[in-house]
Order: structure tokens, then sequence, then C-alpha cells
């Protein structure tokens, strides 16, 4: 496994991030496509995440290296927590989530998140789903609606972020949204972020044009999502008559990486074939 340090964090992570969706047997993922209203209330813990198919990826992530998780929903968060004391990492692993019910347009205008004791409240309640001391890395996802509304919304979101950290709450933030570039460039430009969360891949390689450019420039550290284009490339990859998948897999994920501002990439998977293919017996050594 390779690692990079992370924008100005200090935290050297690995190239490969481990996502925290299970799926259904049609391929989807579970909770949002099950119920998205539950799926994005807080509180609310769907049947059967975290078992023994999801402790195998676990051990694989492991033996692979893999230092960063990402969890989305509370039903990912507490099985994460609860896989992390059925099976302790055998080093220092980052944790990223976000707050629950808050982020994309889950919430109008993204009023929660400029809130601060209704952020405070929800970061405390994550940490003991995740039973753990601290968030490593806040995902904080307003839409342009929320600028829209509020021309203070950033300052308000910079203040709420400097006083988590400060309190201990949470160690970096991370700037997401899925209302496009100027949304993040304003993200970005206004300094209360440590990382870039992104979709970036072979059909969605806009982030080329502002983001990672004014990235690279502001030295943010950079986390890829959606290398596969939610399955849809290996949709593509059958239509083509292309009988090894792993082969665009690989290639999807080394096109990511070649832009020297991309740090990681996330990978889900409902199966642990793809990362036991990189397991090795050659000892795992950090940078």
């Amino acid at each position: 496994m390779k690692y990079t340090q992370l924008g100005n964090t200090g935290v050297d992570i690995s190239v490969l991030g481990l996502g925290g969706h299970e799926y259904l047997p049609d391929g989807r993922s579970r909770g949002f496509n099950e119920d998205l209203r539950l799926a994005t209330t807080p509180g609310y813990i769907f049947e059967g995440f975290g078992g023994e198919k999801r402790l195998q990826v676990l051990q694989a992530a492991y033996d692979l290296g893999i230092n960063f998780f990402d969890v989305t929903m509370d039903s990912e968060k507490e099985a994460l927590g609860r896989n992390l004391k059925q099976l302790p990492p055998p080093y220092e692993i980052f944790v990223q989530t976000r707050p629950e019910g808050m982020v994309y347009t889950y919430d109008e205008n993204n009023v929660k998140m400029a809130q601060l004791e209704t952020l405070r409240d929800e970061a405390a309640r994550i940490l003991k789903l995740l039973k753990r001391d601290a968030i490593d890395f806040f995902n904080i996802a307003p839409m342009k609606s929320a600028f829209d509304n509020d021309p203070e919304y950033l300052d308000k979101i910079g203040y709420n972020l400097s006083v988590l950290k400060r309190e201990g709450y949470i160690r970096f933030a991370c700037a997401d949204t899925f209302s496009g570039e100027d949304t993040y460039v304003k993200m970005i430009e206004s300094g209360h972020f440590d990382v870039v969360y992104i979709n970036f891949n072979f059909g969605d390689d806009k982030a080329l044009h502002k983001v990672l450019p004014l990235v690279k420039e502001k030295r943010l550290g950079v986390i890829v999502r959606e290398a596969y284009m939610k399955g849809e490339l290996f949709q593509m990859t059958q239509e083509a008559g292309i009988q090894d998948t792993s082969l665009v897999a690989d290639a999807a994920l080394k096109w990511c990486l070649s832009h020297d501002v991309v740090n990681t990439v996330m990978y889900g998977t409902e199966s642990v074939d793809y990362l036991l293919k990189f397991r090795t017996p050659r000892q795992r050594v950090l940078p």
C-alpha cells in the first residue's frame, strides 16, 4: 500500500480508502434504497449491517494497510464502531463521517449545520455510535441553496467547525457538495476546510477545471469517490465484452490517482473478492 500526506493535516493516509456502504442483492446500496427517510433519520439503525461479510472486508482492508474509512448513515456508523471493537485495527486508522440528516438535500437550506449547539450535539451523538474519542474528518456538505438563503452561512459554518476542533469533537473538516464547482470553490476559498471530498472519474472530470487547481494552490487534501460511476463502469465493461472486470477497476483507480493532487480514492464493495486480490504476504511498510 502507498501512503500520501493529506494536504496540510500532517496525516498520512492510504491511497485506497474503504467506504461503509452495504448492498442489496440487486447491487443497490442498502438503507438509501430501502427507505430514504429512515436512512437519513438520526438514530435509525437498519438490521444486518456490520455482519460476518463486512468483518471479512474489514480484515482484508487491514491486510492491505488501508487506514482511511468513510461511513455515511447511522447504520454504517454503528456497524463500523461495533466492528472496530470486534476486530481492532493493528495500526492507527482515520474515520470520515457526516452529520445525519443535515447534508445535501436532507435538510432544507442546510440550516442545522449552521447552528452550533445542533452540530455539537450531533458530533457527540456520532462519537457514541463510532465508539471513538474524536471524529477524524467531519464531512460538511451543504448545497448552493444554503448560501443563497444565508449570505453569512459559510462564516457560521467556519465558526462552528473551529469550536468543534477546539473542544476536541473533530480533528479536521472536509468540504463536500452536490451543487457543482462554484459551490466547491466558495468552500475552498473560505479557508474553513482541510480536505475536499468530490466525485471524480472517467465520466465526471469537471473538477479538473476549477476545483483541483484551486485545491493544489491552497494545499488542501483531496479524497475522491465514485471511481466506478456507481457501477456503470462495470456495465459498460460487460457490454464491451471484457471478461476481466478487475482490469477496468484497476484502470479506473490508476486514472484517479494519476492526478498528483488526488490523495485517496474511496473504494466500496459488497464482496471481499476485489480487496482479497491485493493481499500480499509481504510486511506492511509505512512511508
